[in-house]
């Protein structure tokens, strides 16, 4: 499975890393997630800057890809021109969107009338862009699935996860980066939110 994780200037840190240090807990099963951004140089809202693993092109070979957020949402999402270069296929790909990644899914066609997640912020933006908007950390409607808030990061990972690999593969995943001491109940909970969207991988879970 290979990821792509756009990320573009002014991006939090939390969307694009957490997400993709969770997804890349699978690489002994040859997944990979990515680094993806439109320039070689990517600086965060606070000021870290990374150097792009892949071209925004990747994005369209990709076998999944997770939009993150960041302070400039606003201004990608009026640049026709670069969102042009971001070509998306749902019928091949999971896809998914974290906070204000969700305006940009919004505005390349690939949400339409379904409920969506977002943050607080990015709310009344994606609502203007004729998105209903859930209460909730996590939604998916097939192959597209948003988040909403920074740390619903790992329910973006562990849905991917569960998707390709199994809900045994997601429960692994999330067990090594939670917290000591409270292991079980955080896989527990996160699994609870993304299960019930996963279908009859695991029967016993979902």
């Amino acid at each position: 499975m290979q990821i792509a994780v756009l990320t573009f200037d002014g991006f939090n840190e939390l969307d694009s890393l957490v997400a993709a240090a969770i997804l890349n807990r699978l690489k002994p099963q040859g997944w990979n997630a990515w680094i993806t951004a439109p320039s070689e140089q990517v600086t965060s809202m606070n000021g870290v800057t990374l150097a792009r693993q892949k071209p925004l092109s990747f994005a369209a070979q990709a076998d999944a890809v997770i939009v993150g957020s960041g302070i400039r949402t606003r201004q990608i999402a009026q640049d026709r021109d670069l969102l042009d270069q971001i070509q998306l296929d749902p019928s091949r790909q999971l896809i998914g969107a974290q906070c204000s990644g969700v305006l940009l899914l919004a505005k390349l066609g690939l949400i339409g009338e379904l409920p969506a997640c977002t943050d607080l912020t990015t709310k009344p933006w994606v609502i203007e862009a004729g998105v209903k908007v859930l209460d909730a950390p996590f939604v998916a409607h097939d192959n597209v699935a948003s988040a909403g808030g920074c740390l619903a990061s790992q329910y973006l990972a562990a849905w991917m996860i569960a998707r390709g690999a199994g809900a045994a593969a997601a429960e692994a995943a999330l067990h090594y980066v939670a917290p000591v001491g409270e292991k079980d109940l955080y896989v527990r909970r996160a699994m609870d939110v993304v299960m019930p969207f996963v279908g009859q991988l695991e029967p016993e879970l979902a």
